[in-house]
């Protein structure tokens, strides 16, 4: 059913050597009351600043055009005619490619001047159910593609900038046309084939990394890859403080059944209560390697454990200003690539007021735990995408 999928869309993108600004640019909108998920990507002619003004306004057009569903040649003929004229080449113009898909039904692709999109179930490459060219009497020169996808469990769409299928062109002998979509398909299908579960992050970035390295000597194009990958979500579940009922101990340990790689406890006295009612044991790290945070703990079949409100804080900090998890120390960065590995988070929160965090010694700025999650949990949602879900006990 589409209430059980989860559609994972993700970017990678390297900037053109010698510029501050990367010419492409890169839009996603999640329509929640439509479960309407929304993608585009644009190329601005040249490179560099000017680009990148050609490339963020086609993206933010195009997007608001297709949450609005304005007709696509209605929609190419504003952004054209609004798109800034460059001095030397006289002419406003970028590329794109734009995704369009609500979950239970199939996807619409439209793209202008991109290299074309590749649909793979498996590694089976999957052909368009409609594929059509139109053009606009407004800019003749200006033709669209226009496609509608069966987008099912498990298939993946890839889309991406010329500075990916033309990486190679000119540098290297084996490559007289460059890497071309052929061989971003082949190099997808080699990925896939090796993991067949293979995020959307970690594919857009290999493909991303494999068309930067294909040509010697630095970036030579700007370089984005998109893709999105619908399938069953991967859920993890954060359990941190106690239940405000003790009698409701039993329940809430249970909560922690998930599996070693789906669970985080976060706080002392949550971890033994886990340890009480599931009869396991944390068994703690090296201090040497904890890295300013209380070390993480192991609780064999269960998950991982930490210390609570200061780690959290840190896990909030990093994710609320898009630091990665690498800068971390240990245990904020063992919470922060779970969830970067998963779709739903779920959090459970005791509501027994921990009375430390009455103490007035300890810093103010150190927030009660439900406060803590929620800005998570909208840090989550706005910056990554996430799913997330908050239970009380």
């Amino acid at each position: 059913m589409a209430d059980d999928l989860f559609i994972e869309m993700e970017a990678a993108q390297y900037t053109k050597t010698g510029q501050g600004a990367c010419g492409d640019d890169v839009r996603f909108m999640t329509v929640e009351k439509e479960n309407r998920h929304l993608v585009a990507l644009s190329d601005g002619l040249g490179s560099g600043v000017k680009a990148n003004v050609l490339a963020t306004m086609t993206t933010s057009m195009a997007i608001k055009f297709l949450e609005s569903n304005v007709p696509m040649l209605e929609a190419v003929e504003i952004i054209m005619d609004s798109l800034p004229v460059c001095e030397v080449r006289k002419i406003g113009y970028a590329t794109f490619s734009l995704f369009d898909f609500r979950l239970g039904g199939r996807a619409r692709i439209s793209e202008m001047g991109n290299p074309g999109y590749i649909h793979l179930r498996g590694v089976e490459e999957i052909a368009p159910l409609k594929d059509e060219q139109v053009v606009s009497s407004h800019w003749p020169d200006r033709e669209v593609r226009e496609c509608e996808a069966d987008f099912r469990a498990g298939d993946r769409i890839i889309m991406c900038s010329d500075g990916v299928t033309q990486s190679g062109l000119g540098a290297r002998k084996d490559m007289k046309f460059g890497w071309r979509r052929s061989g971003v398909l082949r190099f997808a299908r080699e990925k896939i084939s090796a993991d067949p579960g293979i995020s959307a992050k970690d594919l857009s970035a290999a493909i991303a990394r494999e068309a930067l390295f294909i040509t010697p000597g630095g970036c030579k194009d700007d370089i984005s890859c998109v893709v999105c990958y619908l399938r069953h979500p991967r859920v993890m579940r954060v359990l941190t403080g106690p239940p405000y009922y003790k009698e409701h101990d039993a329940e809430y340990a249970r909560q922690a059944t998930l599996g070693f790689d789906h669970v985080v406890v976060c706080g002392g006295t949550t971890a033994n209560i886990v340890e009480r009612e599931l009869g396991v044991k944390v068994k703690l790290a090296d201090m040497k390697t904890a890295g300013g945070l209380p070390p993480i703990g192991a609780m064999e079949g269960v998950g991982i454990a930490t210390e609570g409100i200061l780690t959290l804080g840190r896990v909030l900090a990093a994710l609320e200003q898009m630091r990665p998890p690498e800068r971390e120390p240990a245990a904020a960065r063992a919470i922060l690539e779970r969830m970067m590995r998963h779709d739903r988070i779920e959090f459970v929160i005791g509501t027994k007021v921990n009375e430390s965090h009455q103490d007035p010694n300890i810093p103010q700025d150190l927030e009660l735990r439900r406060s803590v999650v929620r800005r998570i949990a909208a840090a989550l949602e706005k910056n990554y995408r996430k799913k997330v879900t908050v239970d009380y006990y």
